[in-house]
C-alpha cells in the first residue's frame, strides 16, 4: 500500500495503562529517555496501523501481544532514517504459543541434500511475514542480562535483508563512515563486524569443545554473520553495558548507523 494511503487511516489510540504495563515488563524500553518513549509510542501506533497479527494454534492476539511485539519491533528504527519504511515490505505477524519446529533443507558443497528439524522461536522472511514465539517475546522482559530478544532478533534481520540477502551488512547510507562510495562503506562495516564474529565464533569453539568460558551472548550468532549480526543488535538495544564492555568497536559501529548524529 502506498505510504500515503496509509497516513490516511488514524492512528490507534494506545491506553494509558497498557503503555505503561509495557514499559515496566520490556525495562529496556521503560529506561529510555522521555522524548524516545514518546516517538516509541507514535511508531508503536503506526507500526499497529499497519501491520496485521495472526495467532496460530488457537492463540489469540490480545492487546497485550500485538503492543508488547510492536513496542520492540520498532526500537530499532526509532533513529533510522526512513523510520518504519524500513519495515514496508511485509504485512504479516505470525505468533504461535511458543517454538515450532522448522523442516529445514540445505544442499552443501557436494550438492548433497541435507534435510533435518530445527527449533525456532522466531523467523524473518525475505518480503515475507516475521514469525516469534510469544512465550520467547514474553521472556524478553527477564532476558535482558544475556542480551537476548527474540524480536529486535527477527527484526534486524528485515533490516539486514533490505539490501537483498541477509549476510550482516544492512543498507548503508549515502556518507556512511566517512566513505564516498557504498561499496567502501559496505568495507568498512564488515571491518568491523567479522573480526567481532570470528572471535566470537572461537570463544564458543573453545567453550564447546575444550570447555572454556562460554561468551554471555547467545551462542547461535556463530552461526552465521548474519546471525552474529542479529544477536549483536539484541544486545546493543537491551543491555548496552555490558555489550559496550565487550564489543566497543561494534557499539561505535552501530552508533553510526542505528543512532546518526543529527544535522
Amino acid at each position: 500500500m502506498f505510504k500515503w494511503l496509509r497516513q490516511l487511516r488514524a492512528l490507534p489510540p494506545i491506553p494509558e495503562a497498557a503503555w505503561k504495563a509495557t514499559l515496566e515488563r520490556y525495562a529496556f524500553l521503560g529506561e529510555l529517555p522521555h522524548a524516545a518513549q514518546q516517538k516509541l509510542r507514535t511508531f508503536t501506533a503506526e507500526f499497529l496501523r499497519d501491520k496485521q497479527f495472526h495467532g496460530t494454534q488457537g492463540f489469540v492476539i490480545t492487546d497485550e501481544v500485538a503492543l508488547a511485539i510492536a513496542a520492540q519491533a520498532v526500537l530499532p528504527v526509532l533513529d533510522l532514517k526512513g523510520g518504519l519504511d524500513w519495515y514496508d515490505d511485509f504485512v504479516g505477524i505470525v505468533v504461535h504459543p511458543s517454538e515450532v519446529v522448522a523442516r529445514r533443507k540445505i544442499v552443501d558443497e557436494a550438492q548433497v541434500v541435507h534435510e533435518y528439524d530445527e527449533v525456532v522461536a522466531g523467523e524473518a522472511m525475505d518480503r515475507g511475514p516475521v514469525m516469534l514465539s510469544w512465550q520467547d517475546v514474553l521472556a524478553s522482559g527477564i532476558t535482558t542480562n544475556g542480551g537476548y530478544n527474540v524480536v529486535i532478533h527477527e527484526f534486524a534481520h528485515k533490516i539486514d535483508m533490505r539490501g537483498g540477502d541477509a549476510d550482516g551488512c544492512p543498507p548503508l547510507p549515502a556518507g556512511f563512515a566517512g566513505k564516498s562510495s557504498a561499496r567502501e562503506a559496505r568495507a568498512a562495516w564488515l571491518a568491523v563486524l567479522q573480526p567481532a564474529y570470528d572471535g566470537f565464533r572461537e570463544k564458543t569453539i573453545l567453550a564447546d569443545r575444550f570447555g572454556a568460558d562460554p561468551p554471555w551472548l547467545d551462542e547461535y550468532g556463530a552461526t552465521s554473520i548474519s546471525e552474529f549480526f542479529a544477536v549483536a543488535c539484541e544486545a546493543y538495544f537491551v543491555n548496552r553495558p555490558n555489550f559496550a564492555r565487550d564489543f566497543p568497536a561494534v557499539v561505535a559501529l552501530f552508533d553510526e548507523f542505528f543512532r546518526p548524529k543529527q544535522g
